[in-house]
């Protein structure tokens, strides 16, 4: 039996965030969604506002925040590059300080708080899978560390909370995620191609498409969020939580356009700065830990996303 509790998500508005309310307002839980909108949308939650368990607040986290809760999970930050580069000082600002607002909160009410932190962490890293021990290969002075450094300094500052004050904290390094609720405009490479592919546009395939990601599909994740929170309170993290299946961005590109049934040829682009070549993460500490895997697949997981965004496209268009 599940035992209610009030349960804050910051960035609740957004794409993890929106579903984890879900799920949480689902299993009977008082849930707090705050977002300042600046890439969550009321759309998101929308279906949520007339549950007598939820409440939306429009807030940034940069500023203090007072409420009483027991459980806090931290999404709150622009998480694609187009976003977070968009005013890399307050990407860094809501890394940063949002983490030492919503610390100090669960440290005043002895909250447990949950990070969601980033596979960025690892940079473009040298060792492959990236297990959670590897410190990760970053530049702190190129165009994507406003994201990258303030998810490590975010970090820092949960396991220094731990050590100094006895907070309990739980500290989840997040791998590439797609599916519903995507922003479509985003710059992320599933919701980029669907976009493109359902509109007839040719693929935007940066540098020789031979770099790999490994694609979560958005339902697993969320249910190693709710594991991981629930798990024994010395189990703090980092867990990686995504899915170990490796695809070159040509294997992804020629997927979605086979689903979609689209013409779409190949565009090539030069290939961002600082962009990883690989990405996999070694989950056999989730494994271990959560009894968590992923369990959608990415042809499936696909499928789901590609009719959420045919429905998207469609109703927007019509407006």
């Amino acid at each position: 039996m599940i035992v209610s509790r009030k349960i804050l998500v910051t960035g609740g508005a957004g794409f993890l965030g929106s579903h984890l309310c879900e799920v949480l307002v689902r299993q009977g839980h008082d849930v707090l969604c705050v977002d300042n909108l600046f890439t969550g949308s009321r759309r998101n939650i929308h279906h949520l506002l007339g549950e007598k368990n939820f409440e939306f607040l429009r807030h940034d986290v940069t500023l203090p925040l007072f409420v009483e809760v027991d459980e806090i999970y931290n999404l709150a930050c622009p998480a694609s590059p187009v976003h977070y580069q968009f005013d890399p000082v307050q990407t860094t600002k809501t890394s940063v300080i949002g983490a030492i607002n919503m610390l100090g909160l669960a440290k005043r009410t002895k909250a447990r708080v949950f990070q969601a932190s980033t596979s960025e962490i690892y940079g473009d890293p040298h060792v492959h899978p990236q297990p959670e021990s590897y410190w990760g290969n970053v530049n702190s002075l190129g165009p994507r560390a406003c994201y990258d450094e303030g998810k490590r300094c975010a970090e820092t500052l949960f396991m220094d909370y731990w050590r100094q004050h006895s907070v309990a904290i739980k500290i989840a390094r997040i791998f590439n995620t797609y599916g519903p609720r995507m922003h479509p405009d985003d710059g992320r490479v599933v919701s980029n191609f669907v976009v493109q592919a359902l509109k007839g546009q040719n693929i935007s395939i940066y540098g020789e498409g031979l770099q790999t990601r490994s694609f979560c599909y958005v339902d697993d994740l969320i249910d190693g969020f709710v594991r991981f929170m629930s798990a024994p309170r010395e189990l703090i993290g980092p867990v990686n939580l995504g899915n170990p299946n490796e695809f070159s961005i040509l294997e992804l590109a020629q997927q979605v356009i086979e689903l979609t049934g689209s013409r779409s040829k190949l565009n090539y682009h030069p290939l961002p700065i600082d962009d990883p070549r690989q990405r996999q993460p070694d989950i056999a500490q989730a494994r271990a830990e959560l009894g968590w895997e992923p369990r959608i697949q990415l042809r499936e997981g696909l499928k789901k996303t590609i009719a959420y965004f045919d429905d998207y496209l469609k109703s927007t268009s019509a407006n």
